[in-house]
């Protein structure tokens, strides 16, 4: 007894380093292996079930040589003591003890799997991690040209013009003036180009998500259909922003919690609502898993569609249906924007808005 407890703490510690050497991990699993061995030839032959903490263990192999090579060793450290025991076995211990070496004998092929799909996902989160900070450098570089280039030379023009204006005033005042109008002008031309690049800064389109949207899919092995057009004219540029968000955010969930082979992207657009529909052939979730999203990416959501008057609906039948309509609103443009594209004011007044009916 006492070398067979002695035997069963040293199994313990072997189950304890398993996890944390590096250098000696065959040691300990080539000691795990021979422990249970002798712990069922010499002892009780339900011993046998420790090899299910070993069969684990023997999936850290990355290398296929080196993981088939343990994995004859664990399958003869099963099958002899079983055969040993065998003419000891009672015909009930034999139908106990067969379905789980069956188990046993499978479950490193199992981990091996899980293993190499848990892999996938972090490198697959990397690389979004990685394509994420190559488009904001991309996104850097072209603000810097459109600013260099836009901006640059009307810049340099308004002082060299300035510095004009400042000889002119005593000797040529009239001319001086009109330096100073053509300043004017120019200083406008410029403050129109700083608000069409803060704009094309801000503005991202559904059809732009719906891209990277697809690409992240594919990448999950998720099948991928769009139905609709995705332009959609008309639409203001703050709702096309947040339904963007709202796009990538039902993605990301599909991606991550799903399980889905199949995905969904469909558009509607009425006279007075636009109808965003992003299903999937998943798990579903049932109120629980729904509550606890809603504290995380299905509150941010319903937030951010709160600003514009949408809701988000969700739906779990035969997989997961989140469905997101917003009011189409219309802009109306106003005399003063007009007196403002023409050059007239400087800052144009807020526009009119109406909702369809």
């Amino acid at each position: 007894m006492a070398i067979g407890y002695l035997m069963i703490a040293l199994f313990l510690l072997t189950y304890r380093q398993l996890f944390f050497a590096k250098k000696w991990f065959n040691f300990w699993l080539g000691l795990q292996m021979i422990l249970s061995f002798f712990l069922c030839v010499s002892f009780n032959q339900y011993n046998l079930f420790l090899g299910f903490y070993t069969s684990s263990f023997i999936a850290y192999y990355k290398v296929r040589r080196h993981f088939n090579i343990a994995l004859a060793i664990f399958y003869a450290m099963l099958i002899l003591p079983f055969v040993i025991n065998l003419p000891q076995m009672a015909r009930e211990q034999l139908f106990i003890m067969l379905p789980f070496i069956a188990v046993m004998m499978m479950s490193p092929f199992g981990m091996r799997s899980m293993f190499k799909r848990q892999k996938l996902e972090r490198d697959l989160d990397e690389a979004n991690e990685r394509i994420k900070e190559l488009v904001k450098h991309e996104e850097r570089m072209r603000i810097s040209r459109d600013l260099h280039d836009t901006l640059g030379h009307t810049l340099s023009l308004i002082t060299l013009k300035g510095q004009l204006v400042t000889r002119l005033i005593e000797r040529d005042p009239q001319k001086a003036l009109l330096e100073a109008k053509e300043i004017e002008q120019t200083s406008r031309a410029a403050l129109r180009q700083v608000r069409e690049l803060v704009t094309n800064m801000r503005t991202l389109t559904v059809a732009e998500e719906l891209k990277a949207s697809e690409r992240m899919l594919r990448s999950a092995g998720i099948a991928y259909q769009a139905k609709g057009n995705f332009q959609l004219k008309g639409i203001s540029e703050v709702a096309q922003n947040i339904l963007s968000m709202c796009l990538k955010e039902s993605v990301t969930n599909i991606v991550k919690h799903s399980r889905a082979d199949t995905c969904t992207i469909a558009v509607e657009q009425t006279s007075g609502e636009l109808r965003l529909t992003v299903s999937d052939n998943g798990i579903g979730c049932n109120k629980d898993n729904e509550t606890r999203n809603d504290g995380n990416g299905l509150k941010g959501m319903r937030e951010r569609l709160s600003l514009i008057d949408g809701t988000l609906e969700l739906a779990s039948s035969g997989g997961m249906t989140a469905t997101i309509c917003i009011p189409i609103v219309k802009r109306k443009t106003s005399d003063e924007e007009l007196a403002c594209d023409n050059g007239s004011h400087l800052m144009p007044k807020t526009p009119a808005r109406s909702v369809n009916p």
